[in-house]
């Protein structure tokens, strides 16, 4: 299960820091007694990994401060620049910040794992065959013109998204079959089958959107009007392609209810857009911007030495998370021909020398990622034994034999940047893929050079580029670098018009519906899908689907590994690496609650502290 549907540009800002059939969809009664497999049940929350926490009487999430005052000011960056309101189309460049206008059904608990609680839906209704799901609106909802949110705004949204969204909708949705209207304020999504097990939370977190206001817009054309919604904020003003202002609405109609309560606490929360972190990162330390997460270890290690850092005025810390840091990699193109053999692709992980970036560049402050589900129980490690070897067995002989007889490993260097066993192995493989060095290039049968670029968003990445095309180099590759804007690398992205990028997929602790979006044959072929390597093998699809009708959770961990086993084994993407810990930066203007939720920065729960702002601003006219 994924928590938000992102895009690309969203997932490479965050980084790699950062998923039933019946009886395996766990709720809780009204009265707060568990329901048994084939019962029909009435609940208020849903759960793919156990018992929801929290009771129906719950008054609000255990981590954030119900108390915390309402005003102030947030400002964050964003990169590049927007040209369209609508974040669920393939079309434009969607502004930073939209999310803050719409509600969802439900509401994702990050302190528990894959759990959802009242948000727009009240109840939740569970036949006893598990083939639909029904959603009771809470009376209260209303969008920011005072019109009630209603069964048929749902719908609207649902059709809307998966007919004219990007591909993710129809591929994470694809098992719904019929959604209607039962009345005015419930609506009922019904089901393919019931082997999808984590179906009705993801329709939990579908976003709605107003019917009315739609009528007489193209939802397929990118957006110029700042949209209705009925969410905590609303876009008050813009400067096109450079800033956006969100303003609280004050009469939220979910600011008390108890999934909500203690959180949205600023009265503005602004984005400033930058041309590049660089530029980002100075507008930070200038104090135009409150608040920002470091990707890059090196201004981590160096870039936040400044005067107001030094008298205290702003700090750094780093919050320690539970997130399964899934894949962050170089990813080839394998719609290209250059990349179809998989001894090539094996020789482009030989020449990554990681250990040496690591001490060179990031300080030492990386783990090498070598999972596709990486940091949780469901990456795969060893040879493959139990429930795991009987889900490989009916693929033997259609899938790399080293799956079943190797433990995957990644190379290891002594981290000098002299890495010759790399550089040896590497030709080996080459050469028995066909290529040849002839006159200090890299060529193959016909006497084709091996030539590539390598797609980058932003200067941030240019420094790791850059070494690992040396090493490329090495062996007689002829490799560029090119880096362009936000808009023009979601372009070509969407078009899958590079060779090689940098591709990060995120995982969750249910992986399910998403995966079809990462891994399958048909998203390869589909513009704007999110396999980006162009993963097209029968074998994977079928893994997928065992892995999104998985019956239990045992069988969903020995699925998943057996996915990314194989997927390892393919050597579709050169792994790079992960951290377990968000690093933020911010000026000491803000309370926050005394802990942070498990799988989340939780950023929604900190408030402007009138004390410290006032003693903020004092002390920055002495600066």
């Amino acid at each position: 299960m994924q928590t938000h549907p992102m895009r690309r540009r969203d997932l490479l800002t965050l980084s790699a820091a950062l998923g039933l059939a019946p009886g395996a969809l766990h709720a809780v009664t009204p009265a707060g007694g568990s329901a048994a497999p084939g019962q029909a049940i009435r609940t208020h929350a849903l759960s793919l990994l156990g018992q929801p926490a929290l009771p129906a009487d719950f008054t609000h999430f255990p981590w954030v401060n119900p108390d915390a005052p309402k005003g102030g000011e947030l400002a964050l960056t964003a990169l590049g620049s927007f040209d369209s309101f609508n974040q669920y189309i393939l079309r434009g460049t969607a502004a930073v910040g939209l999310p803050l206008i719409y509600d969802t059904l439900l509401a994702n608990s990050p302190d528990e794992s894959s759990t959802e609680y009242p948000y727009l839906a009240q109840w939740i209704d569970l036949p006893a065959d598990r083939l639909s799901i029904s959603f009771d609106l809470n009376p209260a909802a209303r969008f920011h013109d005072g019109r009630p949110v209603t069964a048929a705004d749902v719908i609207f949204t649902f059709n809307a998204l998966r007919t004219h969204g990007r591909p993710f909708f129809r591929s994470y949705w694809g098992d719904v079959t019929e959604v209607v209207a039962e009345s005015p304020r419930r609506v009922t999504f019904r089901f393919r089958s019931n082997e999808n097990r984590e179906l009705g939370l993801i329709l939990g977190q579908m976003p709605v959107m107003p019917a009315h206001w739609w009528e007489g817009r193209d939802f397929a054309r990118p957006l110029l009007d700042p949209p209705l919604g009925s969410g905590p904020y609303r876009l008050e003003r813009f400067e096109a392609g450079r800033s956006l202002v969100y303003t609280r609405v004050q009469d939220w109609w979910a600011k008390d209810i108890p999934s909500q309560k203690g959180t949205q606490n600023w009265d503005v929360q602004r984005y400033e857009y930058f041309r590049d972190t660089t530029v980002a990162l100075e507008a930070f330390k200038a104090g135009q911007i409150d608040f920002r997460t470091e990707n890059s270890a090196r201004d981590w290690a160096t870039g936040y030495d400044f005067p107001a850092m030094r008298r205290g005025l702003a700090k750094q810390d780093e919050l320690r998370h539970e997130l399964p840091t899934g894949m962050q990699a170089f990813a080839v193109n394998l719609r290209r021909p250059l990349f179809q053999d998989a001894r090539v692709r094996r020789a482009l992980i030989e020449l990554f020398d990681f250990e040496w970036m690591n001490a060179n560049l990031f300080y030492g402050s990386y783990t090498r990622t070598q999972s596709y589900f990486s940091n949780s129980e469901l990456a795969s490690s060893g040879l493959p034994s139990g429930a795991e070897l009987a889900v490989l067995e009916p693929f033997r002989g259609r899938v790399p034999e080293e799956v079943f007889t190797t433990e995957y490993k990644l190379p290891v260097t002594d981290g000098s940047g002299n890495n010759r066993e790399g550089l040896r192995t590497a030709l080996r493989l080459l050469q028995a893929a066909g290529w040849r060095v002839q006159n200090r290039r890299l060529v193959g049968p016909q006497g084709q050079p091996f030539e590539f670029e390598i797609l980058l968003q932003g200067a941030t990445f240019e420094r790791i580029a850059l070494p690992y095309v040396q090493a490329l180099e090495r062996i007689g590759m002829s490799v560029r670098v090119r880096t362009v804007d936000p808009a023009q690398y979601q372009t070509r992205m969407d078009a899958f018009d590079y060779d090689m990028t940098v591709e990060v997929i995120p995982q969750s602790l249910s992986p399910g519906n998403e995966q079809r979006d990462f891994f399958s044959s048909a998203k390869a072929r589909e513009n704007g899908s999110q396999n980006v390597a162009g993963i097209s093998d029968p074998v994977i699809d079928e893994l997928v689907e065992l892995v999104i009708n998985a019956p239990d959770r045992e069988q969903l961990v020995a699925r998943t590994r057996a996915l990314d086993r194989v997927l390892l084994w393919h050597n579709f993407m050169i792994p790079n690496w992960h951290s377990r810990t968000f690093r933020i930066a911010f000026w000491d203007k803000f309370g926050r609650p005394e802990r942070n939720p498990r799988y989340g920065l939780g950023l929604e729960t900190w408030w402007v502290d009138p004390a410290k702002d006032r003693a903020l601003s004092d002390a920055r006219r002495t600066l």
